[in-house]
């Protein structure tokens, strides 16, 4: 580990690490009626808008009573055995979570200490931020995302950051969230074998499976499933760690199920920190199901790649403000000067039940007028662009 002197951060910083989500602040975080999901539309967060593969489901109804009541198999070891049969990637580089978060604390907090630096993206997921300066307490240092450059990754800078050896670690959100940027694996893989040897370099790759989709299409229908995600270089690796999500994957968010694949004595340090039982047995079941269901799941994710490019026309068409595709299930927002700031949009919308994220906090970039809206299913877009559109014409726009 390298040691760097903390300095403190210029403005307080939260207690908690902000989320989407709000929409159960109309259902009822209480949970006991569920019905009222049904009148909003929660596209605050990157849920799937499709359903689990019909064999998740079918599993799931058919053992539901036991799944629910059995404690799960305790070191998941028949979910490893899945992910590295679908994967090609050997058991001991793998470890596994409730999610992709539960793995982001985990880790973090076991490799690094106050001493320690580490460089992320900026605009992006905001958790690693969040864990890395207020829980950890150690320092992040930004590498700017520009929105004239269209929020390209800076390859160039990237790459002369990785080989300095200044960094203890080094976290790429590849495809970007929030702002649907990536690199291909082509052009990743060459930075990576360039790193430091003791900087380890996290690839979160949550949505990667909806970049390939695009990927393929734009190669011409090659069907390279592996145009953008380095989890094999991971495993083969003495410093690279790639988190992938199953949740947002596979439909699975209200499960949770996540893992990392890196390093055999890395992932060997993890697991004997990883409780048992650490993924439910409902969790597990799925997971296991979704990963033999790949048609199934790629048909949907060229669906959603249609349907972010209906829904950021659309979304253009309803207001004067600048559109970001990008390769995510959702797209972002960016308001004019003369259009009401994100967080007001976003608080307007939710009056009508519809629920965006305001963005303000994932980068200066952002601050004040981006919103990110999730791809739903088509008729739930048309509700949005509808109540969006309506919303900032009683502003005048």
């Amino acid at each position: 580990m390298l040691a760097f002197e903390s300095q403190p951060a210029a403005l307080p910083l939260p207690t908690t690490c902000e989320h989407g989500g709000r929409a159960f602040e109309a259902i009822g975080e209480g949970l006991t009626e569920l019905g009222r999901r049904h009148s909003v539309i929660a596209a605050d967060v990157l849920d799937a808008w499709f359903p689990p593969a019909p064999e998740v489901l079918s599993a799931l109804r058919e053992h539901l009573d036991w799944a629910l009541s059995a404690s799960p198999p305790a070191g998941c070891a028949g979910l490893i055995r899945a992910i590295a049969s679908a994967r090609g990637l050997p058991e001991e580089c793998l470890a596994v979570g409730a999610g992709s978060s539960a793995l982001i604390y985990q880790a973090l907090t076991h490799w690094l200490a106050r001493p320690s630096r580490a460089l992320v993206l900026e605009p992006s997921y905001g958790e690693y931020a969040h864990v890395l300066e207020r829980l950890i307490g150690c320092r992040a240092h930004r590498l700017p995302l520009r929105e004239v450059e269209g929020f390209a990754i800076p390859v160039v800078e990237l790459r002369r950051c990785l080989a300095s050896g200044q960094y203890d670690l080094a976290v790429i959100v590849n495809p970007n969230n929030p702002t649907g940027t990536f690199l291909r694996r082509a052009e990743l893989e060459p930075i990576l074998a360039g790193a430091h040897p003791s900087t380890t370099v996290w690839v979160d790759e949550a949505y990667v499976e909806y970049a390939e989709a695009m990927g393929a299409e734009g190669e011409r229908g090659t069907g390279r499933s592996a145009a953008v995600s380095v989890e094999g270089l991971a495993a083969a690796s003495r410093n690279v760690v790639v988190c992938k999500s199953l949740s947002k994957a596979y439909a699975l968010s209200g499960a949770r199920a996540a893992y990392l694949c890196g390093p055999a004595g890395l992932m060997a340090g993890l697991r004997e920190r990883t409780p048992p039982w650490a993924v439910s047995l409902p969790a597990q079941v799925a997971a296991v199901r979704a990963m033999g269901a790949g048609g199934y799941y790629r048909e949907r994710y060229r669906e959603t790649h249609a349907l972010r490019g209906a829904l950021a026309a659309q979304l253009r068409q309803a207001a004067p403000w600048r559109v970001v595709e990008g390769c995510l299930n959702s797209v972002l927002c960016l308001a004019t000067l003369e259009m009401p700031r994100a967080a007001e949009i976003a608080e307007a919308c939710r009056k009508r039940g519809l629920y965006i994220r305001d963005c303000s906090g994932l980068g200066q970039e952002l601050a004040g007028r981006a919103v990110r809206i999730a791809v739903r299913r088509p008729d739930e877009n048309a509700r949005m662009v509808h109540i969006i559109a309506d919303t900032l014409s009683t502003r005048g726009l």
